[in-house]
């Protein structure tokens, strides 16, 4: 099935242009020129990506992404703002509204479809992700396995999810902030310190063939999962 991308723009160039590139792309095109139109497509056709512009007739994009993310049906569907801001600041303006991406016009239609394929692979399941290894602990994204040596241990699935975004991010330090992001996307439920209850419980987990060790605390920072001490 083709993915649904909702264009949210009142410049009608813009948005010809860009359901061109999407229909080239094999991907479906819904149009909105203001967030009335935009309200009723999503009601009609649930989007699977919402392209936003920031400079909207009446409600501007920004206060638009802090409703759409306040809504259980839009809760979890990416949104990409469009604007011609180049700020750090308005960028971060953005993303604190609840946008999970920005781009600044004038974009290649190439750069905003690769951003549009990284928001749809983020929101996909991980049966398509390849195994991982770390000193010995295997997990398997497709038949959701884990093994610590020859020993297969048994993990809960919000566990299974942080363990696998550690073992594909490692060597960095994540905030709780990060990894509730990454590993809970944008669940308005879930609270920063419930990421220290989840990480006690996969060091549990981990403690008997000795991989809790991996999972390091930074002091004031986060977390790591790292092989070095």
């Amino acid at each position: 099935m083709r993915a649904k991308i909702l264009i949210v723009d009142d410049e009608s160039a813009i948005r010809q242009m860009v359901c061109l590139a999407l229909s080239q792309a094999n991907y479906e095109c819904l149009e909105a020129a203001d967030t009335q139109q935009a309200q009723q497509k999503i009601l009609a056709d649930k989007p699977d990506v919402i392209l936003l512009d920031w400079m909207l007739p009446g409600l501007s994009g920004l206060e638009y992404a802090r409703l759409l993310r306040r809504e259980k049906l839009t809760v979890h569907v990416p949104i990409i703002m469009l604007t011609a801001r180049t700020e750090e600041e308005d960028k971060v303006k953005g993303l604190d509204s609840g946008a999970d991406d920005y781009i600044t016009k004038p974009f290649s239609t190439r750069e905003l479809l690769s951003r549009i394929r990284a928001q749809l692979r983020r929101t996909a399941p991980h049966a398509v992700e390849a195994a991982v290894e770390v000193d010995g602990l295997a997990l398997d994204p497709v038949t959701h396995r884990v093994n610590a040596g020859d020993k297969h241990l048994e993990l809960g699935p919000t566990e299974f999810r942080l363990l696998h975004f550690f073992m594909t991010h490692p060597e960095r330090v994540h905030s709780r902030e990060r990894l509730l992001d990454g590993v809970w996307g944008n669940n308005v439920y879930v609270e920063v310190r419930t990421v220290d209850v989840h990480i006690r419980r996969l060091r549990k987990l981990l403690t008997p063939s000795g991989h809790e060790r991996l999972i390091q605390t930074v002091r004031g920072a986060g977390y790591r999962f790292s092989t070095h001490h």
